[in-house]
């Protein structure tokens, strides 16, 4: 059996313990898992001071680290493009490491910074979140090697802990990395409720899970990866981000999450002003999704979710022509709303589907992208999984 037969075959938390072992010829101390996730609603508003309500997956990043008795720090993946890092915790800084090992790396030096005596370590990690597709593969990776790490410094766990995580996860996004996020992600995958949505509220940091009821209702969730594939430290998401900051300068407030409709109508810029009104009209949806959730209508969100991808496609300008096509072959299809998730300008979408709608709907996706000549999407339902933890 090669190596691709045997990776197809196990699941991450096998394929890094193999990993560790095959890189670094260490046994581990022990396995950690961090989950990827999906935006029901609420994009781009996390660095505005508003609200969303992500869900993590069962998908998840695997860490497998062994402890050093020095201050070496060895990193590996098991994807075949992932060159592997070795250096010491000194180097582990901005400008000190590049690629993928920057996420690892920046979690382990933003957590030096926040004063944990981060040990030394071998690392491998493997995962199964789809990487560029809007589903956080990289806030993952982060707090999985964040949460072996205070761990294994001998951290015990506490309520502060969480958050201490979700700030060094963000930190070493934004500083190392150099992609501008906002905090959503790394928020659900240390804080997520096994079994429901969280709702974030980005005003005082306060989080909340939201059973969905889905199954209830008879619906499921429909992920739907274009393969078109986005990085966020390639400038055009640290671009809305400097508009609405540009935006809430103008209008004399700290974030846009603090404005009404009738304060975006204020902005002479259009550029400015549609940035504005799509984080106003978001964070407005948002409330009104959770409200139908709670009083048992989840089937009646659907047109939330059309109206965040017609925002965020014509306001926001993040949208790409393949996710504009599997959302409108999606809701044609048969689902009751369709939406962007994530970043935008590639990545996924996803899909509010009937169950005894959901093969036509993936179906329909494949069909529309191929007469279109775009790439053929990749469709899988979803379930809402735990946050970051301890495997073994």
């Amino acid at each position: 059996m090669n190596r691709e037969q045997t990776r197809a075959e196990q699941g991450p938390a096998d394929r890094a313990v193999a990993e560790l072992a095959r890189t670094w010829g260490a046994e581990p101390d022990g396995v950690w898992t961090a989950p990827g996730r999906v935006n029901l609603i609420g994009e781009h508003v996390d660095y505005n001071g508003g609200r969303c309500l992500p869900m993590a997956l069962t998908r998840v990043t695997a860490a497998a680290v062994r402890a050093r008795d020095d201050d070496r720090v060895r990193l590996a993946s098991d994807d075949p493009d992932a060159e592997p890092f070795e250096g010491r915790l000194s180097d582990l800084g901005p400008g000190g490491v590049t690629g993928w090992a920057a996420y690892a790396a920046g979690v382990l030096w933003a957590l030096q910074q926040a004063g944990i005596e981060v040990p030394g370590m071998d690392l491998a990690v493997s995962s199964d979140v789809p990487l560029g597709a809007g589903l956080s593969s990289s806030a993952s990776l982060e707090c999985a090697v964040g949460l072996a790490a205070v761990e294994l410094a001998g951290r015990p766990e506490d309520p502060a802990l969480r958050q201490l995580l979700v700030d060094a996860a963000i930190r070493a996004e934004n500083e190392v990395v150099g992609a501008a996020t906002g905090g959503m992600d790394q928020t659900v995958a240390m804080l997520a409720a096994d079994g429901a949505a969280l709702l974030i509220d980005f005003r005082d940091g306060s989080t909340r899970p939201v059973p969905l009821g889905l199954a209830e209702a008879g619906l499921k969730l429909l992920v739907i990866d274009t393969r078109v594939r986005h990085a966020l430290a390639d400038g055009q998401y640290g671009q809305r981000r400097r508009d609405c900051e540009e935006a809430a300068g103008i209008l004399g407030v700290s974030t846009l999450g603090e404005v009404t409709a009738a304060d975006v109508e204020r902005l002479t810029d259009p550029r400015l002003r549609a940035r504005a009104r799509h984080v106003v009209s978001e964070i407005a949806r948002v409330d009104e999704l959770v409200a139908l959730v709670r009083a048992g209508r989840v089937a009646e969100c659907g047109p939330l979710l059309d109206a965040s991808h017609a925002s965020l496609r014509d306001d926001y300008e993040v949208s790409a022509v393949e996710l504009d096509t599997v959302v409108a072959a999606a809701t044609a299809a048969g689902a009751l709303g369709a939406r962007m998730t994530g970043g935008g300008f590639g990545g996924s979408a996803i899909a509010l589907v009937p169950e005894r709608a959901v093969a036509d709907v993936q179906a329909a996706v494949v069909a529309a992208c191929r007469e279109r000549g775009l790439t053929t999407p990749v469709t899988l339902a979803v379930t809402s999984g735990p946050a970051a933890r301890r495997l073994s």
